[in-house]
């Protein structure tokens, strides 16, 4: 798998250093609150499981699945929810997670929903961030890195289900998903 790559782009070392700083920044800044960690499935299980591990506060975890991907390389620009959160949020402090902000359309429509349920905060914290291809602005709270207009995967990152599981974040060869 990692020979369909055309680089890697982060390697664990990296991705692990990054994550322990983010948990370092959230524990701070969420001491002494009710915090919900929200995972947003599949993509950001690796990095989310990471991430709460560093977090050094009490904290409940739930999930949702929403993609407007499918099995594309490129956004449909339709949301698709397939599971929602299972907890009622109201007057919680959600910090969700997810593994790349793209074009934004996916996390615009969430956390729209979110701030309906009347939450005490809503706040998101992305491993990636590609801004180059942002359609919708979005306010990433804790960001891992920001990456260039490339076609990504490992760590989470698939593409049509593939490459979550390789330890690294790299870019896929275009002849692949071309």
């Amino acid at each position: 798998m990692l020979n369909d790559l055309e680089r890697v782009m982060f390697d664990e070392k990296t991705i692990a250093e990054r994550i322990a700083e983010l948990g370092q920044e959230i524990t701070r800044d969420y001491a002494g609150k009710d915090i919900v960690v929200v995972g947003i499935l599949k993509g950001s299980v690796v990095f989310f499981s990471d991430l709460i591990r560093q977090i050094k506060l009490p904290l409940n975890i739930d999930f949702i699945v929403a993609s407007s991907y499918g099995d594309g390389a490129e956004t449909s620009g339709r949301v698709n929810i397939k599971k929602d959160l299972e907890k009622d949020i109201a007057g919680r402090d959600v910090l969700l997670v997810e593994d790349i902000i793209d074009s934004g359309v996916t996390m615009n429509c969430l956390m729209d929903i979110l701030n309906k349920r009347q939450p005490a905060s809503v706040k998101l914290c992305a491993l990636l961030t590609k801004e180059p291809r942002r359609q919708i602005p979005v306010k990433i709270d804790y960001c891992g890195f920001d990456v260039p207009d490339e076609f990504l995967v490992g760590y989470g990152l698939d593409y049509a289900e593939k490459y979550r599981n390789l330890p690294v974040i790299g870019v896929l060869k275009r002849e692949i998903y071309s």
